[in-house]
């Protein structure tokens, strides 16, 4: 087992204070995109048509385009803080897990980013007629 007292043993593997803030970032997206794809699915179901005139229109409001592209920011954020955990506790390679953890990265802004110029290409093109 080793010498010493069970105290010098563990001493400085305790906490590295940094999971309560991962854990609560997770519980607020969670409140966030729950919220967010509830108003997304009433506001669906109160179109008058789901046609993509109906729908492209809908989305060139500005009361819609602004929700839609922070639900987009929140589920993607709230997906790399998930996965993220997810390679941590299985990749054990660090230069694995580094790489793996840069790709989820990349995703992760890439998809929001992706998102967020097709919502606001839809909004700045106006309303179709």
């Amino acid at each position: 087992m080793g010498t010493g007292t069970g105290i010098g043993r563990v001493r400085g593997l305790g906490s590295a204070r940094h999971g309560a803030h991962h854990w609560l970032a997770q519980r607020y997206t969670a409140v966030g995109n729950l919220l967010l794809v509830l108003w997304l699915l009433f506001s669906l179901i109160a179109l008058p048509g789901l046609d993509y005139q109906s729908v492209h229109n809908w989305i060139a409001q500005p009361l819609v385009a602004v929700p839609l592209m922070l639900m987009l920011v929140s589920i993607f954020y709230h997906l790399r803080l998930g996965m993220q955990i997810m390679l941590e506790d299985y990749v054990h390679d660090k230069g694995l897990n580094f790489f793996c953890i840069l790709l989820l990265n990349f995703y992760a802004i890439g998809g929001a980013a992706a998102g967020i110029f097709a919502i606001a290409k839809i909004a700045f093109t106006g309303i179709v007629k």
